[in-house]
C-alpha cells in the first residue's frame, strides 16, 4: 500500500510540508509505504481544457509532456494521496491549481476505459496560511477530489490558520497525523470495487419514485399536517 503525498508550496521547510510530513508520519503507522513530492520542483504547465473542443481529447496521456508525466504515473501507482496547499488569497497555490486541472484526465478516462483511473483511492487535504480560509480550500479541494472518484474518509482534512511553528500547535501536528492515518486506512479498502454505476435503469427507478410520490400524496390529499392545523386555528403567536 502506498500513499503519495505533494506538497503545494515553494517551501520545503515550511508549514506546509511540515504538516505535511505530519500526515505522512500518520499513514505509515497505518502500514503505508510513503512518498513525498514537492510540486514545485516539477513543471507543471496549465491545463488547455481540451474536452471544451472534444469531450474525449481529454485522455491519458496528456498531450502536455511535462513534469505531470511523473505525476501521473505516481498517483496511479499509489493507494492513496494527501494534498497539502498554503493558502493564496483564499485558494490553493498556483501549482496545485495547474495540478487539479491536469488531473482532470484521470476522471475523464471514464469515456475511454469505462471508469475513472483514480476511483475508489482514497485522499485527504491540508490547507495552511496565517489567516484566514482554511475551511473554503479544504472544502473546494475535497469536492474536486470526490468528484474525480477519490474516497473521502472522515478526518480527511486540516487546515491551519495561525502564525509560528505548526509544530508547536499539537491540534494542528494532531489533525494532520490523523488526516494520513484515515487515507491509509481507507486506501485498504477503498479502491477494491467499482463505486459509479452507469449502468442503473434510470426510467425504472424514476417510475419507481413517481408512483411512490403519487401514492404519498394521494394519501395526504384533504389531510392538515401540523404547521397547516397551526396556522389555520389562529393560535398564531407570531414567532418563527
Amino acid at each position: 500500500m502506498k500513499v503519495v503525498g505533494f506538497n503545494g508550496s515553494p517551501r520545503k521547510y515550511g508549514n506546509t510540508a511540515r504538516l505535511l510530513e505530519a500526515a505522512l508520519a500518520g499513514a505509515r503507522m497505518a502500514g503505508a509505504e510513503t512518498v513525498r513530492v514537492d510540486l514545485y520542483d516539477y513543471e507543471i504547465r496549465p491545463c488547455l481544457g481540451c474536452l471544451s473542443d472534444v469531450e474525449e481529447a481529454c485522455k491519458l496521456p496528456c498531450v502536455i509532456r511535462d513534469g505531470m508525466d511523473v505525476i501521473y504515473r505516481l498517483i496511479e501507482e499509489s493507494d492513496g494521496l494527501i494534498l497539502a496547499t498554503p493558502i493564496f488569497w483564499f485558494n490553493v497555490s498556483g501549482v496545485v491549481k495547474n495540478l487539479i486541472d491536469r488531473m482532470t484526465a484521470f476522471e475523464n478516462m471514464i469515456h475511454h476505459v469505462g471508469r475513472s483511473v483514480v476511483e475508489g483511492k482514497a485522499a485527504g487535504v491540508i490547507a495552511v496560511g496565517n489567516e484566514q480560509g482554511g475551511a473554503m480550500v479544504t472544502a473546494n479541494l475535497l469536492l474536486t477530489l470526490n468528484s474525480m472518484g477519490f474516497a473521502i474518509p472522515p478526518w480527511g482534512f486540516a487546515y491551519y490558520t495561525d502564525k509560528g511553528d505548526a509544530l508547536e500547535d499539537e491540534a494542528a501536528v494532531l489533525d494532520s497525523v490523523n488526516v494520513g492515518l484515515a487515507v491509509a486506512e481507507a486506501a485498504k479498502t477503498s479502491a477494491k470495487r467499482p463505486w459509479y454505476r452507469n449502468d442503473v435503469p434510470l426510467e425504472e427507478v424514476v417510475d419507481e419514485v413517481r408512483r411512490r410520490i403519487r401514492a404519498f400524496e394521494e394519501e395526504q390529499k384533504g389531510e392538515r399536517g401540523p404547521l397547516r392545523t397551526w396556522w389555520l386555528s389562529g393560535e398564531r403567536s407570531g414567532q418563527a
